[in-house]
């Protein structure tokens, strides 16, 4: 008898002649997030468990495993042979506190000499016999007692189930060059095509002097967050001070945010593809501030020419996003107070229904290319 924890997945069993290639990644990115843990890691028929592991590291393997796309479920479990007397030996072992239980068998092995509705009955009459203050509870039970039993002579016993991300394995789903702010959104954002099986890199702006060491510091803490998530990745930093300047100079400041925008986006692109990235991913929320209109969307979208634009929050509501982030754990280091450039030379009434055209006529007063190449080159690269 060993203590071992379950694993289940989810979606991956949809993928029919593919499901190799899901399986592969899923375990890859398993043993990834248990290292630097004494464990063993095994598959038997379809089964994932971790066993061979200290008592006190069963917590750190639940919250790692709990970080893994792709992990529909997990147990603490009880491995036994699968022979009825070694069952029926543990079963009635049991000393259950609770008031009602169940029994619920799965024969996976259909050589068991018992069906799973009988031995159910018979595995409860066991649980009743030594435990007299106990009833039985068919359809909403205290305690719930599972018996899978599997074709490799193996069966595993256990009781709770700790839902956990589901989703796909990162690494299935293409790569994504995220926008990555200092705010609540755009850790979520990753987040959530992370869940989609998208491995990804970041892009962050900042406007040092008029944004401060701690503002490019918070990002880099939201970095390391989502790397529990989406393993390691590259944060690439680059300066907007001499492109905010530059259209704060010359351009009308109602479309200040927009042109901003529309600059970032091409910047966004051209480092995606200079590092093979296939898409673009931004936090962005359908009429959320005043550059997430339909029209303004439409206007910073026309200037990114060969990739997708990824936008997974747009018909959210701000409280959903709240509740993603606290459950990733960013949501305290979002709201640090620290200003981000999109703060910087904010006017007092930004365009919300840009016109393509005078988008197009306010930049060319602009030496675009010369100042996207110098921002190109102020890239620095943060190893996350």
């Amino acid at each position: 008898m060993n203590n071992v924890i379950l694993i289940r997945y989810g979606e991956i069993f949809l993928k029919g002649k593919n499901f190799g290639f899901f399986e592969k990644k899923l375990i890859e990115n398993i043993e990834y997030s248990l290292q630097g843990i004494d464990c063993k890691f095994q598959r038997m028929n379809k089964r994932f468990f971790v066993s061979d592991y200290k008592v006190n590291d069963e917590r750190k393997i639940i919250e790692r495993l709990k970080t893994v796309f792709g992990i529909h479920s997990i147990s603490r479990a009880v491995m036994v042979e699968a022979e009825e007397s070694k069952i029926n030996e543990y079963i009635s072992s049991l000393s259950l506190r609770e008031n009602t239980f169940r029994i619920s068998v799965n024969r996976a092995d259909k050589r068991f000499p018992i069906n799973s509705i009988e031995y159910s009955k018979k595995l409860g009459g066991l649980v009743l016999k030594n435990n007299h203050n106990i009833k039985v509870d068919l359809h909403n039970p205290d305690v719930d007692i599972n018996v899978d039993i599997r074709e490799n002579g193996i069966a595993f016993i256990y009781y709770d189930s700790i839902l956990c991300l589901g989703g796909m394995p990162v690494g299935t789903g293409g790569s994504g060059l995220l926008l990555l702010s200092g705010g609540i959104d755009s850790p979520v954002a990753g987040f959530l095509m992370a869940k989609r099986g998208m491995p990804i890199h970041a892009i962050h702006f900042h406007s040092y002097p008029y944004t401060s060491e701690m503002a490019k510091d918070k990002v880099v803490e939201l970095a390391k967050i989502l790397k529990k998530y989406v393993g390691e990745f590259k944060l690439h930093v680059i300066s907007f001070t001499e492109i905010q300047e530059n259209i704060h100079k010359h351009c009308n400041n109602e479309f200040m945010i927009t042109i901003m925008r529309r600059i970032m986006y091409r910047i966004a692109e051209r480092l995606a593809k200079n590092i093979g990235c296939q898409s673009i991913i931004t936090g962005e929320n359908l009429g959320q501030v005043a550059s997430q209109t339909v029209e303004s969307m439409t206007v910073t979208n026309a200037v990114v020419e060969d990739l997708p634009i990824f936008r997974p929050l747009i018909a959210f509501d701000k409280e959903e996003i709240t509740t993603i982030s606290r459950k990733m754990g960013a949501f305290e280091t979002s709201i640090l107070p620290y200003e981000d450039c999109c703060t910087v030379f904010l006017p007092k009434h930004p365009v919300i229904k840009p016109k393509i055209e005078k988008c197009i006529f306010e930049e060319s007063k602009l030496d675009l290319e010369k100042l996207i190449e110098n921002a190109l080159n102020s890239d620095e690269i943060i190893n996350i």
